[in-house]
C-alpha cells in the first residue's frame, strides 16, 4: 500500500452504510470498491473523449434545423 495516496471523502450516511454492507458481503474494503468505481468512471470518460475525437470533424446540425427537418418529414 506504499504507492497509494490518502484522501478524505465524505459520503451521505445511507451511501456509507450501503458501502459498509457491500464491503462486508464481498470481503473487500470500501477503499477498493471506491477505487474500482472511480476507475470505471474514468474509463467511461476516456471512451467519451475518444468518441468525440472520432466525430469532431463531422458536420454539425443546429437544433432549429433538426426540428424544421423533422416537421417537414412529418415526424413531429
Amino acid at each position: 500500500m506504499d504507492d497509494f495516496k490518502r484522501a478524505t471523502i465524505y459520503f451521505d450516511p445511507a451511501v456509507h452504510q450501503a458501502l459498509r454492507l457491500k464491503a462486508a458481503e464481498t470481503d473487500r474494503s470500501i477503499s477498493a470498491m471506491v477505487n474500482d468505481a472511480v476507475r470505471v468512471a474514468l474509463a467511461e470518460d476516456a471512451e467519451d473523449l475518444d468518441a468525440y475525437d472520432r466525430r469532431k470533424s463531422e458536420r454539425g446540425i443546429s437544433f432549429e434545423s433538426l426540428v424544421r427537418d423533422l416537421r417537414k418529414r412529418g415526424r413531429i
